[in-house]
């Protein structure tokens, strides 16, 4: 990343000038493997639990199956974006009524997220809809440049989440924290910042494996063995609970 002169984009922030009615809450589409769908399931989880209405968007195309968020709530509506009309969903989602739209961008997506903020965004924004962008990052640099990538192209249009996913245990976010590139970012655009907290393989895996979310294992409404038993039943309950503690802390982010 350049220097934040040469890469903050002097457009109008028509999302903080109209007073939101509505808000779309998407994933950033970058590296695959960052957890951005396991992180969306608990987040539509945390909306229930508010009793906020939402629409749920599964626009990972690439991961057709085990993994995605509609493996998880098959109620969510699958959409491909790799249409010329693809992220207009957000637009007829919400048309539906409910104010948030929750959206499972899929790795790859980026050009085309950013071909449709630049034909369609000061029209949807003048509407009063805004826009929450969710970054994973992990100890992996690749999924930091892929953030970054998203910054240089969405700029301010959106407000920014990053999410610091701890995949492993300890584990080392020296490159967020410490690369040029990404400390311009945080400078530059500002983002609020929350942790997802190390998951035990016992609990993460078959928990993956069979798209049961942290809710269904807490509340012991899965008949997966594996996830049956009290420690990871246990364990389910912390992490959906320090979730949901963290969520709470950015609601003005996720909410109207």
């Amino acid at each position: 990343m350049a220097t934040a002169k040469a890469n903050v984009l002097e457009i109008p922030n028509h999302a903080a000038a109209v007073k939101p009615v509505s808000r779309v809450v998407m994933t950033a589409g970058s590296k695959g493997g960052t957890g951005k769908s396991c992180f969306s399931s608990g987040l539509v989880e945390w909306y229930a639990q508010q009793g906020i209405p939402h629409t749920v968007l599964d626009l990972d195309t690439e991961n057709k199956s085990k993994g995605s968020l509609a493996a998880y709530y098959p109620s969510a509506r699958k959409v491909n974006v790799h249409t010329a009309e693809g992220l207009d969903a957000f637009v007829d989602a919400l048309d539906e009524g409910a104010p948030i739209v929750i959206a499972d961008m899929g790795a790859g997506s980026g050009a085309v997220t950013v071909n449709w903020f630049d034909s369609m965004f000061d029209q949807v924004a003048e509407t009063g809809v805004a826009f929450t962008v969710i970054g994973m990052v992990t100890p992996d640099p690749a999924s930091v440049e892929g953030i970054l990538a998203w910054g240089r192209a969405l700029q301010h249009r959106v407000q920014w989440l990053i999410v610091r996913n701890s995949m492993t245990d300890p584990a080392d976010f020296t490159y967020w924290e410490k690369s040029a590139a990404a400390i311009d970012f945080r400078r530059v655009f500002q983002p609020r910042e929350i942790s997802m907290e190390y998951r035990l393989a016992k609990v993460e895996n078959p928990a993956r494996q069979h798209a049961v979310t942290l809710g269904k294992v807490a509340s012991r409404e899965t008949d997966v063995p594996a996830l049956q038993q009290t420690t990871v039943v246990m364990r389910a309950q912390a992490y959906r609970r320090n979730l949901f503690a963290q969520l709470d802390g950015v609601k003005d982010l996720l909410t109207l």
